[in-house]
């Protein structure tokens, strides 16, 4: 299982990556193994607002459904419409090319209250 250095993540299995002014996210690659074969993702509409740990979406596999959560609050900028259209790259490229959104941080130092990789891996042998 893979856990980048250098991103945050959050104890419902989502990464977020700052980059410049924006913060990309997606789905962790433990996410994607515990979930399965991936048959359903629900994304925001681009410049929609939510809060920090508000809902932005819903993907569903065979296994089961799950709420997405925003690791910081902000308005959505983008939306990746290629994993949407093709559910599998969010398994084979989950921190690449399967990212979800990207988030313009209304406080960006939220981003420090998320886990560190040592952290996020801590926190799944611990589960």
């Amino acid at each position: 299982m893979e856990i980048p250095a250098g991103l945050k993540y959050t104890i419902t299995h989502e990464w977020a990556r700052q980059e410049g002014e924006l913060v990309r996210v997606g789905v962790t690659d433990h996410a994607q193994n515990e979930l399965g074969d991936i048959v359903y993702l629900e994304l925001p509409e681009v410049g929609r607002w939510l809060a920090k740990d508000e809902p932005f979406g819903v993907i569903e596999s065979v296994k089961a459904a799950a709420d997405l959560y925003m690791p910081v609050g902000g308005g959505i900028v983008e939306v990746n419409a290629a994993a949407a259209e093709d559910l599998d790259t969010i398994s084979a490229s989950p921190y690449e090319k399967g990212w979800l959104i990207a988030i313009k941080p209304t406080n960006p130092s939220e981003l420090d209250g998320l886990m560190d990789a040592a952290a996020y891996e801590q926190y799944l042998a611990e589960a």
